[in-house]
């Protein structure tokens, strides 16, 4: 009520003000918003266009130069799968035989689906055993003596640069691996590939629009290239590749065709180059069209602004009206109904206003409860205290002794709110939380208390619920029960049956109980609070020898995860 009364004080209040001088329409600040927004744009849209040329030609040299270097690696992993193959050609068992024919028909197997050829090369450079032809025919002098020669000089794997194959006719490029074969000499093993392969490594790794490449070999010719730039053999001429210094990024090139910016990018493994070039006016004019775009769209979004700005502004003052006069019914205390205003927020806070109205009387309904179970408790505490003082009474030898386990008890009264601030929102183990409350009530004797059942957790909402429901339950064996006297005992099992927590509390003593079907606040906590708020079934049975309470509750009304759990009910007559 307090709350509601100074919630109505504010709303007044800022009714009042707001007819005073300094206060003005929502329609003020959402004009100096737009001029404040808008007008700077355009003093700073020739930096900003500056900036973003220079931004995007980062973008795009990032991009060529990744671009460029893909293609590199690409054509290097090729060469490389083919040194593979030639070394796993190379340890077949019939080349090291010298069955040179036994070689060609396994090889020429192996190679049948590919458009590589292998042939081997004496120390003469004379070739033999070519894959190209068939195996009877007449040796033939290699096309490339350098690279054989190499090979043979350098005992090393030699990839030559583009060679007009002697019986293809064809442009390729040779890998040779020397192999010692012992007593039949020193050979090459060499693998034949066609240089128009790398083509679709340039097409698989596109270039902007505008841009060209071209893969070139140590003498300048042309292995793969764009369309309309060269075909694979000629001579590369659109600018010399070999004058070119390397650089991370990009370069000024003079062209054949002018200015230009390029990307030089050589191999590793073989030296060659691959050039990717475009002419200045190309990236230039994608960014000059972009600044006319902004500067022409700048211009209409400011339009648009300034007539959406009043549709706006007029939504937004009739919501936020709205939501004064639901925020002054709920201070009057009053109910309140959610409205549903155009904006998400409002009609958020609208709701949250109507939800509150509602949730005030379950509110003050349940701190009224809860001021009734602190006075039950501070009454059944006395109870409790002088019962433990008179049962610990009993079993002490001395003052000293009956000191220490008086006040041990004593302090176990506050065992579950110790469990719920030290577990939170993980969840407290039902077996703790029994255990903690039956820990100040329970006799020295530990034979005549058990506890069993498995792991289970509790949110804050059944922990609190199950915590007094556990304290009565204690509380009533100590007035009339099981810890009455030396001779009862208590077990208290639980287990998870379909979807459900049962949870008996069996209380035995030596004489039977009296039948007291009368309904206290105690029960009404069992019953109510438990079978209301939990949705449980509560049922309480009297034995001969003792009392037992059944408690049937559904698992997802204590699952830890569920963090909106049913409030409290309402209380119940006495």
């Amino acid at each position: 009520m307090a709350l509601g009364i100074g919630l109505q004080a504010s709303m007044e209040q800022a009714d009042k003000t707001q007819a005073k001088p300094g206060r003005r329409s929502i329609v003020y600040y959402l004009v100096a918003l737009v001029l404040i927004s808008v007008v700077p744009s355009f003093i700073f849209a020739g930096v900003l266009i500056q900036r973003n040329q220079s931004a995007q030609e980062d973008i795009v040299e990032t991009l060529i130069v990744a671009t460029s270097r893909s293609i590199v690696q690409a054509m290097e992993r090729e060469i490389a799968a083919n040194i593979t193959t030639l070394h796993v050609l190379a340890a077949s068992p019939s080349l090291r035989d010298g069955d040179f024919e036994g070689f060609y028909d396994r090889t020429k197997l192996a190679l049948d689906s590919t458009e590589a050829h292998l042939f081997v090369v004496n120390p003469d450079f004379s070739t033999f055993a070519s894959t190209r032809v068939p195996y009877d025919t007449l040796p033939n002098q290699t096309s490339d003596v350098a690279s054989a020669k190499k090979a043979f000089e350098t005992n090393e794997i030699v990839v030559s640069d583009l060679v007009l194959g002697a019986v293809s006719k064809r442009w390729v490029y040779n890998i040779l691996l020397p192999v010692d074969l012992g007593p039949y000499g020193k050979k090459l093993i060499a693998l034949n590939q066609q240089a128009d392969n790398f083509a679709s490594a340039l097409s698989s790794n596109s270039l902007p629009d505008g841009w060209n490449s071209a893969l070139i070999d140590n003498d300048g010719r042309v292995l793969a290239a764009s369309p309309g730039v060269a075909n694979v053999g000629d001579q590369f001429s659109v600018f010399d590749p070999m004058a070119q210094r390397y650089a991370v990024g990009w370069q000024d090139i003079e062209t054949t065709a002018g200015p230009a910016l390029g990307v030089l990018q050589r191999s590793a493994t073989t030296g060659w180059r691959l050039v990717a070039w475009a002419p200045v006016w190309t990236i230039n004019q994608p960014l000059m069209t972009t600044m006319v775009f902004l500067i022409a769209g700048g211009f209409i979004l400011l339009g648009l602004i300034v007539a959406a700005m009043f549709w706006v502004s007029r939504r937004i003052g009739q919501s936020v009206r709205g939501l004064a006069r639901d925020a002054q019914r709920l201070g009057a205390g009053q109910p309140v109904a959610a409205t549903r205003y155009p904006v998400s927020e409002i009609a958020e806070i609208s709701e949250a206003l109507a939800q509150a109205s509602l949730d005030r009387q379950s509110a003050e309904s349940d701190v009224r409860f809860l001021m009734r179970e602190v006075a039950h408790r501070s009454k059944n505490q006395m109870t409790v205290i002088a019962a433990m003082a008179k049962q610990t009474a009993r079993s002490a030898d001395d003052l000293q002794g009956y000191v220490q386990a008086f006040e041990r008890r004593i302090l176990g009264l506050s065992r579950s709110t110790d469990l719920l601030l030290t577990h939170g929102r993980a969840g407290i183990s039902l077996g703790d939380l029994i255990d903690s409350q039956i820990a100040a009530f329970s006799p020295d004797d530990p034979a005549r208390v058990k506890a069993t059942g498995p792991m289970i957790r509790l949110n804050a909402q059944a922990a609190q619920i199950m915590g007094m429901a556990v304290h009565e339950l204690s509380t009533n064996a100590v007035k009339y029960g099981a810890f009455l006297d030396d001779t009862g005992s208590l077990a208290v099992r639980w287990k998870i049956v379909d979807d459900k927590l049962e949870l008996v509390w069996r209380e035995t003593v030596g004489e039977k109980l009296p039948t007291n079907e009368r309904t206290g606040f105690g029960t009404t906590v069992l019953k109510s609070m438990v079978g209301r708020s939990l949705s449980a079934d509560v049922q309480r049975i009297y034995h001969d020898d003792g009392i037992e309470w059944r408690f049937v509750i559904p698992l997802q009304a204590i699952d830890p995860e569920d963090a909106a759990a049913t409030p409290p009910a309402e209380e119940a007559a006495e």
